[in-house]
């Protein structure tokens, strides 16, 4: 199995939710992280919390400064990158409720920020000999809710974008895999916290815990092995 100890890896969007989790689990296991968000603050309390080796980078990611400046942290800290972690995304209304502005910006962290980061990430692992590109998407690709269709465009861009990644670089030494999350109890959700704890009680939300230990597994699975698609959902997923 692919041990995590030392592997360089690049964490978009860690400090809330997912990222947050995956960002403990990580850094517990040894590796070596550049993290990056919006709000410095935010920040800040993410790398305390961490235990291990993390540091941090504000950026907005929907512009192409944010990415450069990013991956010239990564650069600077980590001295080029082994795995890419893809987390940063926004929640949307529907694209009736949606001014231009808004539902554009929503395209570009949720999409066009993975394929920038995908680009640079790539660069780098060619020179190190490989990586391992991991992006997360969503079900929303797949059920088509009523009140997601900006949000699950962008995700069915990232899930066809990553697939048709992995032919072009799988020649490369590069993996390029996948996680589909159901519900989780997470900012996007539009509910109260007491709310999302009852549904994660009840098996209707997910706990971010999950998808970082789903994240794991996909990180630490042989050279050989590449997970393309890893779909997770709560026991009684809501479809509509």
């Amino acid at each position: 199995m692919t041990d995590l100890n030392g592997k360089r890896i690049l964490l978009t969007g860690g400090t809330s939710g997912i990222g947050s989790a995956k960002l403990t689990a990580l850094a517990a296991a040894g590796a070596r992280v550049v993290t990056c968000g919006r709000h410095q603050a935010s920040l800040e309390e993410a790398m305390a919390a961490a235990p291990g080796d993390v540091s941090v980078v504000a950026a907005d990611l929907a512009g192409e400064k944010g990415v450069d400046a990013v991956f010239a942290a990564v650069d600077d800290t980590l001295g080029g990158i082994d795995m890419l972690v893809a987390c940063a995304a926004l929640g949307a209304d529907p694209i009736v409720d949606m001014d231009d502005t808004n539902w554009r910006y929503v395209l570009d962290t949720n999409l066009a920020a993975f394929l920038g980061c995908a680009k640079h990430s790539i660069e780098r692992m060619e020179v190190a000999g490989g990586g391992h590109l991991l992006f997360v998407g969503s079900i929303s690709t797949e059920i088509k809710a009523v009140g997601e269709s900006v949000y699950a465009a962008t995700k069915a861009g990232v899930q066809a974008f990553a697939e048709t990644l992995r032919k072009e670089v799988a020649g490369r030494n590069i993996k390029v895999s996948v996680i589909q999350p159901g519900s989780v109890d997470t900012a996007m959700q539009q509910c109260s916290t007491e709310e999302k704890r009852a549904a994660v009680a009840v098996g209707e939300m997910l706990d971010p815990a999950e998808i970082a230990e789903a994240i794991f597994f996909v990180l630490t699975r042989s050279a050989a092995c590449d997970i393309v698609n890893l779909r997770i959902e709560p026991l009684l997923q809501k479809t509509a």
